[in-house]
């Protein structure tokens, strides 16, 4: 049984001159039935003659060439008004007449390249036609041929302003898209960098400790573990990335939350630092980027912790309440570097961006006693309106 609901589908994967003959052989068929012969198109006003063996080619100059209105507009149109001539000329007056416009509608709409000579060519044509007319006998006079040449730059009109419309719609199409992969390669760096500076920070931080770690066994085994264990994860969120960033990707990235932050704070730990977590309150079922941001903000604040005071002493504070989530990450100034834990400013930089997108409020800076403090308010958005 043929499921009704795909024959437009159908229709619409079939090749283009397929889909345009249908018209041309409805214009044919109309022209020999009995009751339209004679009354179509009548340019001129020449008396009616009698149809011969010439007519059925007429018509089929007129029609058939519909078939190749959009694939090759000029070539429709040079046949299309030939055979309109002949038939006027011969006086068939035929119903394939109605061609002609259709011809020049589809001209305007879909020719790419020498608009303005066909225009100019099909003028004189035109003119030349008008002037055989009336050697032949023609009452139409200047204003009757003028004002169907009217009708017909309409039709070309028509079309053009098709062709316009059509050419604005692709240009808008384009912008979308090229702003959206422009979207999509910026969170995908943000993502990269995020994900990156910490794993590698961590490593670094851990390697660098297992130096001085050779008179003690256990513990040097459990921070090459600890290395090892954090590559791990580096190489599976890189993959991951990664693997959007290939065409044929069709799911999101994995975006972590603030659930998450336990595991990330344990972590660091591992690497050396020593972090205080404090969570208040529950985060809400729909927070959506508001999860994300936070957790962000923390993974970088701890980032700069361990890269530039690595052995002081972190607090960690979220708060969820009923519309924002509240991060602060503070660092003491007993480290080494922990003067400035601020770092290149490009972390720092992104995450004033992603906070401030969301409606938020962030802020990095020195704490008059010593140390750093970062800070972030988000307001809680639903999961469907994130990222």
């Amino acid at each position: 049984m043929i499921d009704l609901r795909r024959v437009p589908d159908r229709w619409r994967r079939l090749d283009v001159t397929v889909r345009d003959l249908p018209l041309g052989l409805v214009l044919a068929l109309a022209s020999v039935v009995p009751g339209l012969r004679g009354h179509g198109t009548q340019l001129g006003d020449l008396p009616n003659r009698p149809w011969d063996a010439l007519t059925a080619l007429v018509i089929a100059l007129e029609c058939l060439p519909l078939a190749v209105r959009r694939r090759r507009p000029a070539v429709c149109l040079a046949l299309v008004s030939l055979g309109f001539a002949i038939d006027q000329l011969r006086g068939y007056h035929t119903a394939a007449g109605a061609a002609l416009p259709i011809a020049l509608l589809s001209a305007g709409a879909h020719l790419e390249h020498h608009r303005r000579t066909t225009m100019v060519t099909a003028t004189i044509a035109y003119g030349v036609l008008a002037v055989a007319l009336d050697r032949d006998g023609s009452t139409e006079g200047v204003t009757g041929f003028v004002t169907f040449y009217l009708i017909l730059a309409i039709a070309w009109g028509i079309g053009a302003w098709l062709r316009t419309t059509r050419f604005a719609e692709a240009e808008h199409r384009r912008h979308v898209a090229e702003a959206t992969r422009t979207a999509e390669r910026t969170r995908i760096a943000r993502e990269l960098h995020d994900v990156v500076t910490h794993h590698v920070t961590a490593m670094v931080v851990q390697a660098e400790a297992a130096r001085y770690l050779t008179a003690a066994p256990e513990r040097l085994d459990e921070t090459l573990t600890a290395v090892t264990d954090t590559g791990r994860r580096a190489i599976a969120d890189l993959r991951h990335l990664l693997d959007l960033l290939k065409p044929e990707h069709d799911t999101e990235p994995r975006t972590p939350s603030v659930g998450e932050l336990g595991d990330l704070v344990e972590h660091t730990r591992r690497a050396g630092q020593p972090v205080e977590f404090t969570e208040e309150g529950s985060a809400p079922a729909a927070a959506g980027s508001a999860e994300v941001a936070a957790y962000r903000v923390v993974q970088e604040a701890l980032t700069n912790a361990l890269k530039y005071a690595h052995g002081s002493q972190t607090e960690v504070r979220v708060r969820h309440g009923a519309n924002e989530i509240t991060v602060e990450v503070s660092t003491d100034g007993s480290g080494s570097s922990a003067a400035s834990p601020g770092g290149s400013g490009r972390g720092l930089a992104g995450l004033r961006e992603r906070v401030g997108v969301l409606g938020g409020e962030f802020s990095a800076g020195g704490r008059p006693g010593g140390g750093f403090l970062v800070r972030a308010r988000i307001p809680a958005v639903p999961s469907g309106g994130g990222r």
